[in-house]
């Protein structure tokens, strides 16, 4: 889904977006900063998670707008509280077919959902990765139900940053997000992870986003090439993931089945990793 390349959320007249937003988010208590009238930032400080999922929930769509990127064209959404006013991304496509014929193959229950943009988020949240994935809860609009997700004020998307030949300023930093992300991409199984849906903000904070592809029902990994380094605290995350808590954290959302492949995968990146770390050395593959 590809996102233009200006900041996008919408703010109150006169109020600037605090430097903190995507820097301080979720590191810091899952905190996230608030768009508020003049004067209002300052006193509130920041949202928490469960306060921003609140306000995702509860606040009235104030203006919409269909974009005409990607294949499910989400809507932006402006949601106001009467105090705040954010944009935000609904999604509502939910598709599922039992045989779904591909140009060289044939693919079976087909599930092209919502429901995956808000088990992502979950999922993320189990292996300490939500300051990836915009906070997403379900919510009903215009006679539908879909996800409903923060709109990163993306300064580029992958595809930008290549276009342009834009370098980060901290290469091995922003390798450590590359690295995280591909991790979190093998292990959903999200064959649409492009570069129009990797957003990077202004201080080279990078997000994923659009997950309604994800969890297919391989037991394999899609490009374990990827794999090349991992985050140790991520490693140890993926080794004590239980499936019976990843069913329980994602019901009604995922199929016992989806879950089932997705602790396939699990077990097959924990191997992949463990088995570079043996030829490469500990010190090569983890940081």
């Amino acid at each position: 889904m590809k996102r233009t390349a200006s900041i996008l959320l919408v703010l109150l007249a006169g109020l600037a977006w605090p430097a903190n937003f995507c820097a301080g988010y979720p590191a810091s208590g899952q905190e996230i900063a608030s768009a508020a009238k003049p004067g209002l930032a300052a006193k509130e400080g920041v949202l928490s998670e469960a306060e921003f999922r609140e306000f995702l929930k509860t606040a009235t769509v104030a203006a919409s707008k269909q974009t005409a990127k990607g294949i499910t064209a989400p809507f932006k959404l402006t949601l106001s509280d009467g105090q705040r006013t954010i944009e935000a991304s609904f999604q509502s496509v939910d598709i599922f077919r039992p045989r779904t014929k591909h140009p060289s193959y044939v693919e079976m229950e087909f599930r092209d959902s919502y429901k995956f943009n808000l088990a992502s988020y979950q999922l993320a949240k189990l292996l300490g990765l939500a300051d990836m994935i915009p906070v997403t809860v379900e919510y009903s609009w215009n006679g539908k139900t879909g996800s409903l997700g923060w709109w990163v004020p993306a300064k580029w998307d992958e595809e930008d940053r290549l276009k342009l030949n834009l370098q980060p300023p901290d290469v091995n930093a922003w390798n450590r997000q590359l690295n995280r992300m591909w991790v979190f991409s093998q292990l959903v199984y999200d064959p649409d992870r492009n570069e129009t849906n990797i957003l990077i903000t202004e201080d080279w904070k990078l997000w994923m986003i659009d997950f309604t592809r994800a969890f297919r029902l391989e037991t394999d990994l899609k490009d374990s090439e990827k794999l090349v380094m991992c985050d140790r605290k991520l490693l140890e995350k993926l080794r004590q993931l239980d499936g019976a808590q990843v069913l329980e954290e994602t019901k009604p959302l995922l199929t016992k089945k989806e879950v089932k492949a997705v602790m396939a995968r699990r077990d097959l990146i924990i191997a992949h990793f463990e088995r570079l770390i043996k030829e490469k050395g500990e010190e090569k593959v983890l940081y």
